[in-house]
């Protein structure tokens, strides 16, 4: 695919994720802020156009089992979402005909997501730091818990770089 062609399946995949959350604005506002962050950290860190595509399809898509869980499961903790999310988004991505390679890969980060050991790859990196961005404000943690992520989490120069300015560590 061309890069129009990947704009054109990111602003639908966007909608499609807008419509499936429905009615509940905090999530579809954190996911909205985690693909900003990850389309930024991915633009900044240099990543080719393929790895960049897959980034911002899985930040729209990560927590795309979120609603399962809380309705089967009465919660919706973080290896949870990794468990239910996969199955729903290869249904959503071949729906909206996405190549079997990017669903699969965008499945594996889902599956992932709130897995911060053994981050092997850029494109999970900067998912899971995008994440982090988001979920340091969302969750209004202290300085010392941000610092902490920071040390432990942060790897790409822009990623930490966002981080420093964002919240002054």
């Amino acid at each position: 695919m061309d890069t129009a062609d990947n704009f054109l399946m990111i602003n639908k995949l966007h909608m499609t994720m807008i419509t499936l959350y429905r009615g509940d604005s905090k999530r579809i506002q954190h996911f909205c802020k985690v693909h900003s962050y990850a389309k930024l950290i991915g633009e900044m860190e240099n990543v080719d156009a393929d790895t960049l595509f897959t980034i911002e399809v899985a930040a729209l898509t990560h927590d795309i089992g979120i609603h399962v869980c809380e309705e089967k499961y009465g919660c919706c903790y973080g290896k949870l979402q990794e468990k239910e999310g996969p199955d729903i988004a290869q249904k959503m991505l071949s729906e909206l005909g996405f190549e079997n390679a990017v669903s699969d890969r965008v499945q594996y980060l889902i599956a992932h997501h709130h897995t911060y050991t053994d981050i092997d790859s850029i494109d999970y990196q900067i998912l899971v730091e995008a994440d982090f961005l988001v979920n340091m404000h969302e969750d209004c943690l202290s300085a010392d818990a941000i610092e902490s992520a920071y040390n432990k989490i942060f790897k790409t120069e822009s990623g930490k770089k966002i981080c420093r300015e964002m919240f002054g560590v």
